[in-house]
């Protein structure tokens, strides 16, 4: 009797072999079930996080501005103006549009003779007081340099490179524009072509350093300021190259769904005229044949 013969009362090696090979099968058709389940309940969560997680960070600090500027400028608004005066309720917003009037109107008192003699009369004011005078003209420059980069058609905002905190590491910096003043007319190093930079410092953009470098050692970047600005806050996770693939994803999602009502509108007939109609209604009458009349002979 051979070793396979069931009559012995052991299974053979065949069947050994088929049993295992069928155990093997059933692993591996459950386990890619629980795993392809758990992927996507994790990929759905990460979706909805990205989209709401922007939207309410970005609605929480809008509403948070205004509801501090509401509270530096409505105590100087008189009773009678203030809509809750009238209304049973705040009206949320009212002292952001009152402070944005009232800078339009002070921008427009300093554009004639009367206003700039009013804002000279301050400033030489302020410039008699020994400490205050220091903190306004340093406030004074930083918005007046802040306004002068921001404004339109300035050409001198770049984003570079440069070699830093060591050799072989290179970290984004903003080019601010020519090194100019007391630092320019000193020519630190024997170099006169300099430019000034501001390199940011990580996750926190607003602290950072400001460097004098000569121009040889900035690598201009091809990037404006805004790619450059969430490649630091998001600590390199957000890249141009990934932020033109959501992109293109969400044109190809569009076109699918625009394209999706047009074909299901083509495929509503019947796919099968041979078949006879889909619809379950009484079936057309056959057509009539004429027949034409003996005449007699």
């Amino acid at each position: 009797m051979s070793a396979s013969d069931p009559k012995d009362g052991q299974p053979g090696p065949s069947t050994t072999s088929q049993l295992r090979a069928g155990l093997q099968r059933l692993t591996r058709q459950d386990q890619p079930q629980t795993w392809h389940l758990g992927a996507r309940l994790r990929n759905y969560f990460l979706t909805g996080l990205v989209i709401v997680g922007p939207v309410t960070i970005t609605l929480y600090f809008v509403w948070w501005f205004i509801n501090v500027t509401d509270a530096w400028i409505k105590p100087f608004v008189p009773t009678a103006y203030l809509p809750e005066t009238y209304l049973p309720f705040a009206v949320p917003g009212f002292g952001l549009i009152v402070g944005i009037v009232a800078l339009t109107l002070i921008g427009a008192l300093a554009a004639n003779l009367l206003g700039r003699t009013l804002i000279s009369f301050g400033e030489q004011m302020v410039g008699g007081m020994p400490i205050v005078r220091n903190v306004y003209r340093a406030l004074k420059h930083i918005f007046e340099s802040v306004v002068t980069a921001t404004g339109p058609g300035q050409a001198f905002q770049r984003v570079g490179l440069i070699e830093f905190p060591s050799k072989g590491l290179w970290s984004i910096v903003f080019v601010t524009g020519e090194t100019t003043g007391a630092v320019g007319a000193v020519q630190p190093g024997g170099e006169s072509d300099l430019l000034t930079v501001f390199m940011p410092t990580g996750i926190v953009p607003p602290t950072g350093f400001v460097c004098f470098l000569p121009r040889r050692n900035v690598t201009l970047l091809d990037m404006n300021i805004e790619d450059a600005a969430k490649v630091i806050i998001s600590a390199g996770m957000v890249t141009p190259e990934s932020q033109a693939k959501l992109k293109e994803l969400a044109q190809q999602a569009k076109r699918k769904s625009a394209a999706a009502p047009g074909a299901g509108a083509e495929t509503t007939g019947n796919p099968n005229p041979s078949h006879g109609p889909a619809s379950s209604g009484p079936p057309s009458p056959a057509p009539k044949t004429k027949s034409k009349a003996k005449k007699p002979a």
